[in-house]
């Protein structure tokens, strides 16, 4: 498991049925590449959070694969349509198999 790998999520608390609403994500993570090495001169193992999913509801939202050129603390910024109160689900896949979660809820009246 990466050190100090911190998730941050920001979802509306409410919402109308039908309502298109901004989600924000953000995960403080190195992103080591695999390319460099250190002052002894071995390669740095790489390790880079791979893939993100998003799901309201057990509903697929997004579902994004990452390569080794991804940036460090990697922001994503969609937008998902709301129907029904339920739980926004975010997952991140780390190289070395760690999983990262973040649950928020939403309301809809």
């Amino acid at each position: 498991m990466a050190k100090g790998v911190r998730p941050r999520v920001k979802v509306p608390k409410t919402a109308s049925s039908g309502d298109v609403v901004t989600i924000k994500c953000l995960i403080s993570h190195k992103m080591e590449s695999g390319q460099r090495k250190d002052k002894e001169g071995n390669k740095i193992p790489r390790s880079i959070i791979n893939r993100f999913t998003c799901s309201l509801a057990g509903e697929t939202i997004i579902d994004v694969a990452m390569e080794p050129a991804i940036s460090t603390n990697p922001y994503f910024e969609f937008d998902a349509t709301v129907t029904e109160s339920g739980d926004f689900k975010f997952v991140w896949h780390d190289d070395d198999g760690s999983v990262y979660e973040e649950v928020k809820t939403i309301q809809v009246a």
